[in-house]
C-alpha cells in the first residue's frame, strides 16, 4: 500500500527573530482530509485524590490540579494536535519514525501527551518533563487515525513559553531535547536534533550502543543514530518541506509577527499548507506570547481546513471566557465507533457548526467566483491583528477579551449564511 503524504509543521520565533518582544508560535496540522478538527476550551479544575483519567485508549492516574487549556484536536480523540494553556505554554507535535520500532497495542498517543503536558505544565520545560515522565510510565502507541487500517508512530514536539522553546524528539520511551533561546526554529516529520543535545533520557546512549547503532566513540549525533535506515516516504517528503519552512522563517528573521506566521502556514508551494491526495491541513494555530507578563497571550485558531481558505480567530484566556459550542463537535458516548470493539468499524458525522458553514461556503464560492465573502473575512482578520498589535504595544487600551473567540466564530458563520 502506497504511503500517504501525511505531515505537520511547527514553527517558533523568539527575539531577536521576532519583530517585537514576543515569542511567536505556529503549527499546521495535516491529517486525513475528512477528519474534523474541533477547538475546545477546558477550564482549570481540581480532581479528587486517586482519581483516574480516561485518555484516548488507556486510563492513567489524574493529578490534583489541571490548568485551563484551549485545544485544536481531531474530534474523535481525547488528545490534541496543538494547543495552549493559561500559563503561557504552547505545544504542537509531529509524527516521526525511528530505528526503535513502534510498540504494538494501545498506549498514550502523542496527541494525548500534548494535552496532558498543557494541563500539567506551567512552563515549556515543565511540560517537557510531564511528557518524558509519562513516556517512561505508560509508553506511546495506538491507532493514530479514525480508520481500522493500522497506523501508528512516535512523536516529536515543539514546546514554547514566553522565554524559551524546547524541541523534544522521542523513540519509544527514549528521548532527547534541545533548548532554543533565540531566533527561529521549525520542525517537521523527521529527527532534527544532532549533536546539540540539552537533555536526554539517561539510558539513551547505552541503548544505542546495545543495539549496535552507535559505537560509543566520538560525538553522539541523535538524528544520525536513531533515524531509520529505510525511512517511510512521508519522512523523505518532509525533508523538502522542512527546508522550505526553514527558508521562509529565515527570510523573515528579525521581523516575524503573527501575520508573518499565518502567511507561512498558508504557503502552498512549499507544501506547508498541504492539499495532497487523502490528506490536507485540517487545522492551524498561531500564538503571540509577549515577554512582558503583564500582557495577555493571544492564540489564533482556524477550526476549519486549509488556512489559505480559512480565517484565524483570536482566543484569550479569561475568568469569563464565553463558551463557543459552534466549534465543538457532537458527542456520541458509548455508541462512538472509537468506544466499540473492534474500533473504527463505522463512521459518524463529527462536523461542528462552523465546519459545516465553511464547507458549504467553499462550495458556493467555487461555483460563484465573484463572491467576496472570503475577502471580507480576511480583511476583518487583518483589522483584528492590527488592533491586537496596537493593544499589545500600549497604543490602545485593552478591553474585555473573553468574548473575542465567540464573537469571531459567530461573525464568520453569519457571513457564510
Amino acid at each position: 500500500m502506497a504511503e500517504a503524504p501525511m505531515s505537520c509543521d511547527c514553527f517558533v520565533s523568539l527575539p531577536p527573530g521576532s519583530r517585537d518582544d514576543h515569542v511567536i508560535f505556529g503549527k499546521n496540522s495535516d491529517r486525513p482530509r475528512d477528519e474534523v478538527q474541533e477547538v475546545a476550551h477546558y477550564p482549570a479544575a481540581s480532581h479528587p485524590l486517586g482519581s483516574m483519567l480516561e485518555c484516548t485508549y488507556i486510563q492513567i492516574p489524574q493529578v490534583e490540579q489541571t490548568h485551563a487549556v484551549i485545544l485544536s484536536k481531531p474530534a474523535w480523540m481525547w488528545g490534541a494536535e496543538m494547543g495552549a494553556n493559561d500559563q503561557g505554554v504552547c505545544i504542537g507535535n509531529e509524527a516521526v519514525w525511528t530505528r526503535e520500532p513502534v510498540a504494538p497495542g494501545e498506549a498514550l498517543l502523542g496527541m494525548d501527551l500534548v494535552r496532558l503536558a498543557l494541563e500539567r505544565g506551567d512552563s515549556a520545560w515543565a511540560a517537557l518533563t510531564v511528557i518524558t515522565g509519562l513516556l517512561e510510565q505508560h509508553g506511546q502507541g495506538g491507532q493514530c487515525r479514525e480508520d481500522p487500517e493500522p497506523f501508528s508512530y512516535h512523536n516529536t514536539f515543539l514546546l514554547v513559553d514566553r522565554n524559551e522553546a524546547w524541541v523534544l524528539e522521542t523513540a519509544g520511551r527514549l528521548w532527547v531535547a534541545q533548548k532554543i533561546t533565540e531566533g527561529v526554529k521549525n520542525i517537521s516529520n523527521q529527527l532534527t536534533i544532532g549533536t546539540e543535545v540539552s537533555a536526554e533520557h539517561p539510558e539513551l546512549r547505552s541503548m544505542a550502543q546495545a543495539q549496535g547503532w552507535w559505537d560509543g566513540e566520538g560525538e553522539f549525533n541523535f538524528s544520525e543514530v536513531f533515524s531509520p535506515e529505510n525511512p517511510p516516504a512521508r519522512m523523505e517528503l518532509a525533508k523538502k518541506r522542512y527546508k522550505g519552512g526553514t527558508e521562509l522563517l529565515q527570510q523573515h528573521d528579525g521581523s516575524v509577527t503573527a501575520e508573518v506566521m499565518m502567511s507561512i502556514l498558508r504557503n502552498k508551494p512549499s507544501g506547508i499548507c498541504m492539499d495532497s491526495g487523502g490528506f490536507c491541513t485540517t487545522g492551524s494555530m498561531v500564538s503571540i506570547l509577549p515577554r512582558d507578563t503583564s500582557l495577555p497571550c493571544i492564540h489564533f485558531f482556524t477550526a476549519t481546513p486549509d488556512p489559505s481558505r480559512s480565517v484565524f480567530k483570536p482566543f484569550v484566556f479569561s475568568d469569563c471566557s464565553t463558551p463557543v459550542p459552534r466549534v465543538v463537535s457532537p458527542q456520541f458516548g458509548p455508541e462512538d465507533p472509537i468506544r466499540k470493539q473492534p474500533r473504527f468499524q463505522s463512521q459518524v458525522d463529527r462536523r461542528h457548526d462552523l465546519y459545516k458553514a465553511h464547507q458549504e461556503a467553499l462550495i458556493t464560492m467555487e461555483t460563484n467566483p465573484g463572491l467576496t465573502t472570503y475577502d471580507i473575512l480576511r480583511e476583518l482578520e487583518s483589522q483584528c491583528l492590527t488592533e491586537i498589535s496596537a493593544m499589545l504595544s500600549g497604543e490602545i487600551p485593552g478591553e474585555e477579551l473573553g468574548d473575542l473567540f465567540f464573537d469571531s466564530v459567530d461573525t464568520e458563520i453569519k457571513f457564510y449564511q
